[in-house]
C-alpha cells in the first residue's frame, strides 16, 4: 500500500510524539512535494508521503535508524517501493541497504539534513524565517562546523553531487522550496 497523506500521519505519530521530529517530516514532506511538482508531478503525493515518513523510526531507535524504519513500514503494510525510497535517505551514515539510485531518492538525501541546516539558520535571523534568508547566511553557516553541527556536511555535499548540482543550486532550490511550505 502506497499510504496517503493521512494515513502516512497516522503511522508517523504512532511512533512519534515530540514536536521536533513531527515538524521535521512535515517540512522534509513539503520539500519533496514543492521537488515533486517540477520533476514528477504525476506522484506528488508519493514524494510527499516518503518525506513525511523518512525518520518514522528516529525518535524512538535512533541506533537502528533506517532498519527499524523498514520493520516498521512494513508491519504497517507499507508498499516496498515507499520503503526502498524512504530508507535511502540514510545511506552510508545507517545500515539501510537502500543506496539512493532514483532521482527522487537522491533530492531526499540531499535535502534532509540540508532542511535542518537552513531551519536552523533562519531561526538565528530577527524573523525566524526561511521567507527572508539568503544563500550566502546559509552558506556561512554551512562553513561553520560548530553551527548546528548535528547535520552532515558530508551527506548535503554528497547529495548535491548525486544530484549533478552545485551546492549553492542545492541550497538555492532548497531554501526556495521551505519557503513554500513555511507555516504549514
Amino acid at each position: 500500500m502506497i499510504p496517503t497523506m493521512e494515513q502516512a500521519q497516522t503511522i508517523l505519530e504512532k511512533y512519534n510524539m515530540e514536536s521536533f521530529h513531527l515538524r521535521h517530516a512535515r517540512v522534509v514532506s513539503g520539500v519533496m512535494r514543492h521537488f515533486s511538482q517540477e520533476y514528477d508531478p504525476e506522484r506528488e503525493d508519493f514524494w510527499a508521503v516518503c518525506g513525511l515518513l523518512h525518520d518514522v523510526d528516529f525518535e524512538e531507535w535512533p541506533d537502528r535508524h533506517c532498519v527499524k524504519g523498514s520493520e516498521l513500514l512494513r508491519e504497517n503494510g507499507v508498499d516496498e517501493s515507499l520503503i526502498r525510497a524512504a530508507m535511502s535517505h540514510g545511506w552510508g551514515e545507517t545500515s539501510t541497504p537502500y543506496e539512493p539510485e532514483r532521482f527522487m531518492e537522491k533530492i531526499l538525501f540531499a535535502a534532509d539534513e540540508l532542511t535542518g541546516l537552513i531551519g536552523a539558520a533562519a531561526l538565528m535571523r530577527p524573523s525566524r524565517s526561511v521567507q527572508d534568508i539568503e544563500l550566502g547566511s546559509v552558506k556561512k553557516k554551512f562553513k561553520d562546523r560548530k553551527f548546528a553541527a548535528g547535520c552532515s556536511r558530508e551527506v548535503i555535499e554528497k547529495g548535491a553531487t548525486m544530484l549533478g548540482w552545485t551546492l549553492d543550486e542545492l541550497i538555492e532550490r532548497t531554501i526556495q522550496a521551505m519557503r513554500t511550505v513555511e507555516g504549514e
